[in-house]
């Protein structure tokens, strides 16, 4: 009964996580990411059983329906919900525990070619924003989130915020509201802000100076920028 209580959980869990889910029917057309599941369920019992060339057949018609590609040698816990799904990778050694969600187009890859565990691991209750890659042999902790389209090279610790390029730990111990990914600050706004009031500082400074050397060197890049705009409008 352990993998049919899976699947049921796996089909339950959706009407949980998705609130534009109006029918059930629709869970068997309009969502990939629990069809990809549900057969990598059967895939990695048979490939437990060395039945590993059937296992890779069946996910390799998986992909071809679903375009989610996940290694039926895959760890996936209870209850993962793959949300839209399209584009998931989920690597060989990945392993990924309970409740967590993902989002499309995320990658658990590896970064080694050598057959030691390479893919990282999931902890309970992590989120993963879409175009997220989670690559190497790391751990995301338990109810991390992910920012989208994040690069993730080093592992996070449990109940932190995650994001860039690479990512980068931006809170810790205050995930609440795991589900929300609008909460996540933009970090790249944040510096050019930082950058464009430090500038407005120094341009201050040099108007207000009696040094003639820093008037000059203005009117240096002043010259400089209306020869770059000229480029750009011709």
């Amino acid at each position: 009964m352990g993998i049919w209580n899976d699947i049921k959980e796996d089909f339950s869990i959706v009407a949980q996580k998705d609130p534009a889910i109006n029918s059930k029917v629709e869970l068997f057309f309009n969502y990939p990411g629990l069809i990809a599941v549900t057969h990598y369920r059967f895939a990695h019992l048979l490939y437990k059983k060395n039945w590993r060339i059937l296992a890779r057949i069946i996910m390799g018609f998986t992909q071809f329906l679903t375009n989610i590609d996940i290694h039926p040698a895959a760890t996936i816990g209870k209850r993962v919900f793959i949300d839209h799904g399209i584009g998931v990778v989920i690597g060989e050694t990945a392993i990924v525990e309970n409740d967590v969600t993902i989002y499309q187009g995320v990658s658990l890859g590896g970064v080694s070619l050598e057959r030691t565990k390479r893919h990282p691991t999931i902890c309970e209750g992590v989120v993963i924003g879409a175009g997220a890659k989670v690559l190497g042999n790391i751990t995301i902790g338990k109810n991390a989130k992910i920012g989208a389209n994040s690069v993730v090279i080093h592992s996070v610790p449990d109940d932190s915020t995650a994001v860039g390029i690479p990512a980068k730990v931006i809170k810790k111990g205050d995930n609440k509201d795991q589900y929300n990914m609008g909460k996540i600050p933009d970090i790249n706004k944040q510096l050019f802000t930082f950058l464009i009031k430090r500038i407005e500082n120094i341009e201050q400074e040099i108007v207000q100076s009696d040094n003639d050397n820093f008037k000059n060197r203005a009117k240096e890049l002043e010259e400089i920028y209306a020869t770059f705009l000229k480029c750009i409008y011709n």
